[in-house]
């Protein structure tokens, strides 16, 4: 049974992945700073190394970790936390010489990627995100596939009751499908990138919002 190491997977679309992980057969990992699996700062070396030798070979990683756009950070920090730590993690998975056949997916956003936000560390740390995997999908391949995904507004509970608010209300109905997404939306995306379906997929930014961004 494959492993696929999730960070951030106590909730929201880290959850939503580790469930369908596990019901497609594979063997989830959670690292995450809140209880539900393992403990792991993705900040830090020495943690992430540690639990890396405790989860032993591992074919997957999906780089979901992250701060909240809301979070009071500096530039700096707020680098460091999304950009920063999917480069630590990532750099740390592959020095464990995964498998032939490997794959690693990050999570961006459409933020930065596509759209801008009011946090601009937030908008450049996930910019950051995509710019490193496509750096990625040219240095690891063919042994490893890189890719990411680029979440629209998501209702987990870091949004929750947004859908109510003005502005929420007013993402939905400038949406084609007319609804926010759910974390088992972003989850399918992922688990197709990390799946041999995806085989020839490499490289690329895979925006999840219902096709909110190409109609503005």
């Amino acid at each position: 049974m494959d492993t696929v190491i999730v960070t951030g997977g106590a909730s929201g679309i880290g959850a939503a992945i580790v469930r369908l992980a596990g019901e497609q057969g594979l063997n989830p990992v959670v690292w995450d700073l809140s209880p539900g699996g393992m403990v792991v700062d993705t900040r830090d070396r020495a943690a992430v190394q540690a639990a890396l030798a405790e989860v032993g070979p591992a074919r997957y990683l999906v780089n979901n970790a992250g701060p909240a756009s809301s979070s009071a950070l500096g530039f700096g920090d707020g680098l460091i936390g999304t950009a920063g730590s999917v480069e630590l993690v990532t750099s740390a998975w592959l020095a464990t010489n995964p498998p032939d056949g490997a794959a690693v997916v990050n999570v961006a956003s459409v933020a930065g990627n596509l759209v801008g936000t009011d946090s601009a560390w937030y908008s450049a740390g996930k910019a950051a995100i995509a710019g490193y995997t496509r750096h990625l999908a040219t240095r690891i391949a063919p042994r490893v596939r890189a890719n990411a995904v680029a979440p629209g507004f998501i209702e987990t509970p870091r949004m929750a009751g947004f859908a109510d608010s003005p502005l929420g209300r007013s993402l939905i109905e400038r949406n084609p499908m007319r609804r926010a997404g759910r974390p088992e939306d972003v989850a399918a995306a992922v688990l197709f990138l990390l799946s041999p379906a995806a085989a020839y997929v490499n490289g690329v930014l895979l925006p999840v919002d219902g096709g909110w961004t190409v109609s503005q």
